[in-house]
């Protein structure tokens, strides 16, 4: 069994948007089945919570969860996202820098940050910010 990462009710320090951010890259992110993802980002988002990315914007549980199932089946199978190094945040923004890797942990070359507005403890807003190759 996995250990679940939770996220406190607040997440305006540093520890908190750590937690709260690599809780979001593998509970959301990395999720393949659609019922965990959701249960996650009921935990995790605000209900109205909007993910920003280069190419669209979706806006609520279900069309997050849409978007990364989508972005998942683009992807091998078994690749999950990953921290590289801790979140940083404070007042309720944090960043986080990740990486896409195989089902063996090996790199996929797919990396990024994200950028976090967090109200309540939850993600308000989530833009993706894929790095150049």
């Amino acid at each position: 069994m996995t250990k679940r990462v939770e996220a406190s009710p607040k997440a305006d320090t540093a520890t908190d948007c750590d937690n709260l951010l690599r809780a979001n890259a593998k509970r959301v992110f990395s999720e393949p089945d659609v019922q965990q993802r959701l249960t996650a980002l009921k935990e995790l988002w605000a209900e109205k919570g909007v993910l920003l990315e280069k190419e669209h914007v979706v806006t609520g549980w279900d069309a997050v969860s849409g978007s990364v199932g989508a972005l998942l089946k683009m992807l091998p199978p078994g690749t999950t996202f990953e921290a590289e190094g801790p979140a940083a945040g404070h007042h309720g923004l944090g960043r986080l820098r990740w990486r896409a890797v195989d089902s063996s942990g090996k790199p996929l070359g797919v990396t990024g940050t994200d950028i976090a507005f967090v109200e309540d403890g939850r993600i308000a807003k989530l833009y993706v910010i894929l790095d150049p190759r």
